[in-house]
């Protein structure tokens, strides 16, 4: 990857006649005001309940950068190549609308645990100072993660394709028929699923199919393995004691799959560790003479650092005065959130994924090993690293968009800091949305048998979150046997594929034939899946996985009969995460949403006129 020293003066931020004369000029009030409009309150609350609606369904999301930076694109065509910018700062405003949205689970968690609330206005200045608070140290270990290691940061890469790439009036009009079919198909389908009674019992999820197009057959199968070994392994549970009778077997099976996680994450994380400090010892800084060209890397340091030790002081005085927390689990926190963002963003850089579930989990079980007892406390500061790691992993993945296109760092650190705001109401506003439209929300499921579990809601995040903190009052000394034997199975399978797959030999033999291809993937998906794969389906029921795992496959079988058919005219154009597959699929899930967000807001105001 190279870095963009040799930008042309147009990457690097030169501003560039207007295509269209009706729009405002590049650079003036009037250009700036409407980026932060579209990308905070209209693409921003898109992708918002997207995410919220899919932590709450099935327990993960998907980032909005891809689906916001197609969209911005549409209004930044006008601006030509130089669109591109403009394209970026919208979508890094709405994608921390719709991180920060997605955290609405904590609320839900809450509900779950029977804790009662703050008032609104104080969890929103809450989540708000978070997400300040991240930002700035996402900011502050940019220079080493973006432009010291060059770490590769997929997603980034994904979006500086796209915004390059939708300067085409031709290849926009391509992605969007594609992603408007997927939306259309995809509330269609959650409008059918909740009105015909065939479809509401095979438990039909568009979203969950459409994540699966998205992360693929090599997860989305060994998820249904891993729910279907679950349910299999249910009388043995309940036979040794660790499941009671009619209890879901993800009452167990989750804790084995934070084991499988964590296991897994030990070693690529040390692993990824010793190699950034060998690639930091071997790099040598590249000497270039100070340019105009330069401008769009220089930040304030000494203003940055004033802005993260300013809100993160705000994070301990809101928790320790507004919501009651102890000082030193919210001193332990906020200096917990600067190693775990490093070692989160050094993963997110290198795999494209960032676990900040299990960032909250390792809050907790540290927690607790310095003597916390209360769940409350758990839940309120181990919220801090869950926020925190979340908006930081986005702030390094949208200035790694930025570095490939030379886009400035301090307005798009305005921009996300557009988004923060919006965001910290949007995270309340539409987790109360959810919450009062559909009360099987409200329903703790972790207590449920597995006949009482809801079909379409199975929030595994939370499910995630509530069994780590009721450990801290309810303990069982089988739940830590269980998280160590998933901790033992996760490093031991991850340490067998990274011998396995990244040998000279096997490589040559997976290249040899079709037939070898076919083998390396029954290997990597069935006989040996990745411990993070298989994690999936231990936190859902059968149903969940299995419409994921439906997904992937025909995601997989669309990829080869187009490769077996040829590209459709235009096609070529397409960068690979702009695949009409990855399209589809994007819309299935915004499409859910929407039909989930109607069919409440429907349900809501029903409420409000009978009651």
């Amino acid at each position: 990857m190279q870095p963009p020293a040799a930008l042309s003066p147009v990457d690097a931020g030169a501003p560039s006649p207007t295509r269209w004369h009706w729009l405002p000029p590049i650079g003036s009030w009037r250009y700036y005001t409407l980026l932060a409009l579209l990308g905070s309150l209209v693409l921003g609350p898109l992708g918002g309940v997207t995410a919220s609606y899919m932590n709450f369904s099935i327990g993960f999301f998907v980032g909005g950068q891809v689906l916001a930076g197609i969209l911005g694109s549409v209004v930044t065509l006008g601006y030509g190549p130089e669109g591109k910018h403009g394209a970026n700062y919208m979508q890094t405003a709405a994608a921390s609308v719709a991180g920060m949205a997605g955290m609405g689970v904590l609320l839900q968690a809450m509900d779950w645990m029977g804790l009662q609330r703050p008032p609104m206005w104080e969890l929103m200045l809450y989540m708000g100072a978070i997400g300040m608070f991240g930002a700035g140290v996402g900011m502050l270990y940019t220079p080493i993660l973006v432009d010291r290691l060059q770490l590769t940061f997929p997603s980034g890469l994904a979006v500086a394709n796209i915004l390059r790439a939708l300067t085409d009036p031709v290849l926009l009009r391509l992605a969007l028929t594609r992603l408007a079919s997927g939306i259309g198909l995809g509330l269609a389908g959650g409008l059918a699923s909740s009105k015909v009674a065939l479809l509401g019992a095979l438990e039909l999820s568009t979203s969950t199919f459409g994540a699966g197009m998205l992360v693929g057959a090599r997860i989305g199968i060994p998820a249904l393995l891993a729910g279907l070994t679950g349910a299999a392994l249910v009388p043995w549970f309940v036979s040794i004691g660790w499941l009671e009778p009619e209890a879901p077997f993800r009452k167990i099976t989750f804790l084995i799959g934070l084991g499988l996680i964590l296991g897994a994450a030990l070693l690529d994380v040390g692993r990824i560790l010793l190699e950034a400090v060998a690639r930091w010892r071997a790099s040598t800084p590249v000497v270039v003479a100070a340019t105009e060209a330069d401008d769009w890397k220089r930040t304030s340091t000494p203003r940055l650092l004033a802005w993260t030790v300013g809100w993160g002081a705000m994070v301990v005085w809101l928790g320790v005065t507004s919501l009651q927390q102890p000082l030193f689990f919210m001193v332990f926190v906020v200096l917990l959130t600067l190693v775990v963002t490093l070692v989160n963003g050094i993963s997110l850089g290198v795999s494209d994924t960032n676990p900040i579930s299990s960032a909250f989990v390792v809050a907790v079980v540290l927690m607790a090993a310095l003597g916390l007892k209360d769940p409350t406390v758990g839940l309120v500061t181990g919220s801090v690293l869950l926020v925190a790691t979340s908006v930081a992993g986005d702030m390094q993945q949208d200035r790694s968009t930025g570095w490939r296109l030379g886009t400035p760092r301090t307005l798009q650190f305005r921009f996300q800091v557009m988004g923060l705001v919006v965001g910290a109401v949007a995270t309340v506003a539409f987790a109360e949305l959810f919450l009062r439209a559909y009360p099987v929300l409200r329903l703790d499921q972790t207590v449920m048998s597995a006949s009482e579990q809801p079909a379409q809601w199975v929030s595994a995040m939370t499910f995630k979150f509530v069994g780590a903190l009721r450990s801290l009052t309810d303990d069982k000394p089988y739940q830590r046997t269980a998280m160590m034997v998933g901790v033992a199975i996760g490093f031991a399978v991850q340490a067998l594929r990274i011998k396995l797959f990244k040998h000279a030999a096997y490589g040559r033999w997976r290249e040899r034939s079709t037939a070898t291809q076919a083998g390396d993937f029954v290997l990597d998906a069935v006989l040996l899946p990745s411990p993070y794969a298989y994690s999936f389906g231990t936190f859902f029921g059968i149903a969940t996985s299995a419409w994921l795992a439906a997904g992937s496959v025909v995601a997989a079988l669309a990829e080869t009969l187009s490769g077996r058919r040829g590209r459709r005219p235009g096609d070529e154009k397409l960068p690979p995460d702009m695949s009409a597959v990855s399209l589809v699929g994007g819309g299935l899930i915004a499409g859910d949403a929407l039909a989930a967000l109607g069919l409440g807001i429907v349900g809501l105001l029903a409420t409000v006129v009978v009651g």
